[in-house]
């Protein structure tokens, strides 16, 4: 109790903090070339707090199912990316059910389907990714730096990892269903009981399927111990169930309204897995010339409704069905892969320094100075927290792979990925590759500066 009013007293004889000075870059930025792929992602992130059992998202046909609406009759064929993403919390605080995260895969065929997983990664917060401090950019060839479950997971598939919870191939009989995640979100010793799960897996099949992610809570064994819900009670869930509720804020229409936006949470199919851009001076060229000594240009990154930073651009992949009171499209992107190519080339007369980095500007939809807007003093929040890898070679010709881990707040500048000294008329070919993290808040931008001479 005394040290609650001493807090009260302190607040009020405090000063509120005055905003972050801002600083203006001068610095161009582009709409970044290329788009996505049409390789769909089944995107389950809505309700993001799973407070009750129910269907998060299918994709199965509505016939013969109690509730035809929470069905989106959605199949998959050939290549496909399974993204979940959800947070259990007791509720109320006695009930410590572990809640279980099912992805459910079926074949609607009279033949046998064999589904490959190319690669995946399914991590907790607690204890396997913990959110905690890190710095702003650290070296992480190892793939052990990182923060938050999300974080892992985008680390994990952008080195090509399959977790061992996965087998290599799934082979699904005719007509019939099989479980490519059965996962509890314990919360059971927490303090708070609040935990999250995030989930990547990049599949092929050579057949088609339907996808649904469910939430069940765990089964009680007769000595009072847990259980994982059985294939049968998903496939009753999936038959008899609703779409889980409480349900995240509804979105606000992607026109302008007059009104605060709320962008909302996913719960769709996204077309399209990855990102390719071949950045040039134009779709002519075969090189991208750098900025003047002194000067530096951006690319943007996941750019959206409100936030295209002047570019007009919107990165957010469109969704090809989604729940109606669900987000309108994949805004941030998550679980999107960045693949940029930067063939950088010196035309000046003199040697140059140039760096590329990725850094995180205040949002703007258009610039109000000619440059981005950043914190003197970065704010609290954490606006980016994931691995990027950065490939090129290094002035003895010598191929250079770095794994770096970002934190970056809001308005924050952001260190070199990789700094290069090129020679009058060098060409030095730099990519960069990240798959865009949950948790994180968009937009980004890769930028490219020459420092002064």
């Amino acid at each position: 109790m005394l040290n609650l009013l001493l807090s009260f007293l302190l607040a009020q004889t405090t000063p509120p903090a005055p905003p972050p000075a801002e600083v203006v870059q001068p610095q161009q930025v582009r709409p970044l070339p290329g788009r996505l792929d049409s390789i769909p992602t089944f995107n389950s992130n809505s309700p993001e707090l799973v407070l009750n059992e129910g269907i998060l998202l299918s994709t199965f046909p509505a016939a013969g199912k109690k509730v035809p609406s929470a069905h989106l009759n959605f199949p998959f064929r050939g290549r496909f990316d399974v993204f979940a993403h959800h947070v259990a919390k007791a509720e109320p605080p006695e009930n410590l059910r572990s809640l279980y995260l099912g992805i459910l895969l079926h074949n609607p065929t009279s033949q046998p389907v064999r589904v490959n997983v190319l690669q995946g990664a399914s991590y907790l917060s607690q204890p396997d990714a913990p959110f905690i401090e890190l710095p702003a950019f650290s070296q992480n060839n190892l793939g052990n730096v990182f923060a938050g479950p999300g974080d892992r997971v985008m680390s994990d598939i952008l080195r090509g990892r399959r977790q061992n919870i996965f087998p290599a191939q799934i082979v699904i009989p005719p007509g019939q269903s099989q479980m490519l995640l059965n996962q509890p979100i314990p919360v059971k010793g927490l303090t708070p009981p609040l935990n999250g799960r995030s989930t990547l897996v990049r599949l092929q099949s050579n057949g088609t399927v339907y996808v649904a992610s469910l939430a069940l809570f765990a089964r009680t064994n007769p000595d009072g111990s847990e259980r994982a819900p059985t294939l049968a009670e998903w496939q009753n869930l999936l038959d008899n169930g609703d779409v889980s509720s409480p349900r995240d804020k509804t979105p606000t229409p992607l026109e302008e309204t007059g009104k605060p936006r709320v962008y909302g949470r996913v719960a769709g199919v996204g077309d399209g897995a990855q990102w390719r851009a071949f950045i040039v001076d134009n779709p002519k060229a075969k090189f991208l010339t750098i900025p003047q000594p002194g000067q530096a240009f951006s690319y943007a990154l996941s750019t959206l409704h409100g936030g295209t930073l002047g570019t007009g651009q919107i990165q957010s992949a469109r969704l090809l069905v989604r729940y109606p009171d669900t987000a309108y499209r994949a805004h941030g992107n998550y679980g999107i892969q960045y693949s940029l190519k930067l063939p950088l080339y010196n035309s000046s007369p003199q040697s140059q320094t140039v760096s590329v980095s990725v850094q995180t500007p205040i949002k703007e939809d258009q610039l109000t100075q000619p440059g981005l807007r950043f914190f003197t003093t970065p704010a609290r929040q954490v606006f980016f927290r994931g691995t990027v890898r950065v490939r090129y070679r290094d002035e003895q010709g010598k191929s250079q792979t770095r794994f770096i881990h970002l934190v970056q707040r809001r308005g924050q500048p952001g260190e070199p990925l990789a700094t290069l000294n090129l020679k009058t008329g060098d060409r030095r070919l730099v990519e960069v590759d990240f798959l865009y993290p949950p948790d994180a808040t968009p937009p980004q931008v890769l930028t490219v500066a020459t420092q002064a001479n």
